[in-house]
């Protein structure tokens, strides 16, 4: 997806080392895609987003299941 890419690209940007791009998650029936950053605090992911041109209409904070963890 280049809205994959675009957000691959605002966090790898050498003063972005504290966000980083985890995923995507698209759900077809709903018309939503959740973008997924690794980030100290919801406002640097949101400013990531927006440098990737994403838009974010919200930005919640969230922590994975005990299962994904390894």
């Amino acid at each position: 997806m280049a809205r994959d890419e675009r957000a691959r690209s605002a966090t790898a940007e050498p003063t972005q080392d504290s966000v980083r791009f985890e995923r995507s998650i698209y759900v077809p029936e709903d018309e939503i895609c959740f973008f997924v950053f690794d980030a100290p605090s919801g406002r640097d992911a949101a400013l990531a987003a927006q440098r990737a041109g994403l838009e974010p209409t919200r930005v919640v904070e969230a922590f994975p299941s005990g299962k994904e963890e390894k």
